[in-house]
């Protein structure tokens, strides 16, 4: 009996693609699993699709749920962003997808694991840290890091064995999408001195052809979770996908960058993430409302870090797990609601309430309801200031 292989598919290029050549260089059965985290796709075509391809089984995992539950919702405590742009949706969503694998590779005996990441990319170190996280005994397979072709190259193996791939040599994009986000690569993209191309994005319309009216939308919290929109209550997964929609319209959510990818080289990459750009602007918001100065100011050293980590790799870490109860504590008093305003391309908190708010008005007014006692600055500012008073009595003034 042959060992069998649980690859993670797409049904992109390079996984139909490696269904075959894994099968044919290895001698292997492949099992083909595609895990929905919202990429709103023919799901039952792509399971089809690695039947028709070769795959023994072809599996689907509805996982948009469990994406959101336990994944996105850790990503807005911790205000999930990569090198201050990039909401690392790609990142957040790997851990998951090789988890289900491997839950897959156990039920049906196999004793390899398979992904169609090249050796120039990040998602290679992400889903091969988690499976020697959570099954160090199976062994993996990286086809299109073995295969050593190019993406032409893949298109014609793709012809000459009849295997349907949706893309062409016009139109060489190679996409990832969840609800959380799409990225696009390859094409015209990889030249960072040419603007990107209007064709490349789907998501969102041109910010110049946004509406000329701004639209505004009321974002509702419970302990750091988006619980509501414009006053109604609505489940995660529908607000994100209400929220892609209406900022995908306004032109909100592109991201057109320089990456350092964690393999060691920089990438231009563009992402559209209309839903997450305008939670994360209102979750910041109410957060600089309810959390005094120093956890905030505490937490945007760590949120560093945990972005970090999501964007190595590093989920199944005990590290991982401890930032993630301290962002738990930091989150209890973030209730409220927050006012987005949509506008040619910007998502802009503009108003902002909630019972826990630290704002005290007659403390913050300059008008007849201040109680701030003035008088107190002058010994305040002596004191603070008394260490470098004395450095430079001592030392003088530094160069």
């Amino acid at each position: 009996m042959a060992e069998k292989c649980v690859l993670a598919y797409s049904g992109g290029l390079d996984t139909s693609v490696a269904i075959r050549w894994i099968a044919d260089t290895y001698n292997v059965d492949v099992i083909a699993v595609a895990i929905d985290v919202g990429e709103e796709r023919d799901y039952e075509g792509i399971r089809a699709k690695g039947e028709k391809v070769g795959a023994i089984e072809s599996i689907v995992v509805d996982a948009k749920q469990e994406f959101f539950d336990e994944y996105i919702t850790r990503a807005i405590a911790a205000n999930l962003t990569y090198e201050r742009k990039y909401v690392a949706f790609t990142a957040l969503a790997r851990p998951l997808l090789a988890q289900e694998q491997v839950r897959i590779a156990r039920e049906r005996g196999a004793s390899l694991l398979a992904h169609g990441c090249t050796g120039k990319g990040n998602d290679q170190v992400r889903f091969e840290v988690t499976y020697a996280a959570l099954a160090p005994q199976m062994r993996v397979i990286a086809p299109a890091r073995e295969w050593n072709m190019t993406r032409e190259e893949e298109i014609d193996y793709a012809n000459e064995h009849n295997i349907p791939v949706p893309v062409g040599r016009k139109s060489p994009y190679s996409t990832d999408t969840n609800m959380w986000g799409r990225s696009i690569e390859c094409g015209s993209i990889e030249d960072p001195s040419l603007e990107a191309p209007e064709d490349a994005w789907e998501w969102t319309v041109s910010p110049m052809e946004a509406p000329d009216e701004p639209r505004y939308v009321t974002i509702g919290f419970e302990s750091g979770l988006p619980v509501s929109l414009d006053g109604e209550a609505m489940g995660g997964v529908e607000l994100v996908g209400a929220l892609n929609s209406i900022g995908g319209e306004h032109g909100v959510g592109r991201v057109n960058m320089m990456e350092n990818r964690l393999v060691g080289i920089k990438s231009r990459e563009l992402y559209e993430c209309p839903a997450a750009t305008i939670i994360l602007e209102a979750h910041r918001d109410l957060e600089s409302l309810v959390l005094d100065r120093e956890t905030a100011h505490f937490k945007q050293h760590l949120e560093l870090k945990w972005s970090e980590m999501i964007y190595y790799g590093l989920w199944f870490t005990p590290l991982r797990v401890a930032l993630d109860a301290f962002m738990s504590e930091t989150q209890k008093p973030v209730s409220g609601e927050v006012t987005v305003k949509l506008y040619k391309g910007r998502a802009e908190a503009v108003a902002r309430k909630s019972d826990q708010s630290l704002y005290d008005f007659s403390l913050a007014t300059y008008g007849d309801a201040d109680v701030f006692d003035q008088s107190s600055s002058r010994g305040f500012i002596e004191i603070f200031g008394l260490p470098a008073k004395v450095v430079s009595m001592v030392r003088g003034l530094p160069e």
